[in-house]
């Protein structure tokens, strides 16, 4: 029986990632719980909580070895099999995307850009050509995609993520500012911008 995990935990894991990739930047080589932490604000507790739903990870009285423990937590997270991803959407925002270097060393790929704009459509970003969104069957077999990350306005946002998952995409990463409805064994990740910004701007409100 698969064993259940809580999407609080799920949340917390590339948090330890991240820090444990900065900690071994810093030549740091053991690490406990208190000072993994106090680096997150997160009780040790919690953090040893978290890892033992997992298995068993560090020594007590010493703390974690920091390469090892980035390595497993990285296994964990799947960052081994080398996700490749389509962007859809080639404005701005899928531009950035495509720019972005550190899809790289999480072991992500971006194989593949897709628009509908006959303007843009056949230029390049970052190296990668963009293709026109009607062949995306052919491009997303083509480069064995596996996530479809979905930067387009909100009116397109549901064809689009349809498209990708009949083209054979494993999950979406939406950044349109709307609620997908996607098959339930498809991941889905939605990143809305405007919602951080409007919690954000609740915050600097009140005080």
């Amino acid at each position: 029986m698969k064993k259940t995990i809580s999407q609080a935990t799920i949340d917390r894991l590339p948090l330890y990632f991240r820090t444990l990739r900065l900690v071994e930047d810093e030549e740091m080589q053991i690490i406990s719980s208190e000072e993994l932490g106090r680096r997150l604000d997160i009780t040790p507790e919690q953090i040893r909580k978290d890892l033992a739903t997992f298995g068993q990870f560090g020594r007590k009285g010493i703390g974690y070895d920091v390469r090892e423990l980035k390595n497993k937590i990285a296994n964990i997270l799947g960052l081994q099999n080398n996700w490749r991803l389509a962007i859809v959407g080639i404005g701005h925002l899928g531009g950035a995307l495509a720019n972005y270097v550190n899809f790289a060393s999480l072991g992500f790929s971006v194989v593949a850009l897709l628009d509908i704009n006959k303007k843009i459509v056949g230029t390049e970003v970052n190296g990668i050509k963009i293709n026109d969104s009607a062949d995306m069957n052919e491009i997303i077999s083509a480069n064995a995609v596996d996530i479809g990350v979905i930067t387009v306005p909100a009116g397109e946002a549901q064809s689009v993520a349809e498209q990708l998952i009949a083209a054979g995409v494993k999950g979406i990463w939406n950044f349109a500012p709307i609620k997908l409805t996607v098959p339930s064994k498809i991941p889905l990740v939605n990143e809305d911008l405007s919602v951080g910004l409007s919690a954000l701007s609740y915050h600097m409100s009140q005080n």
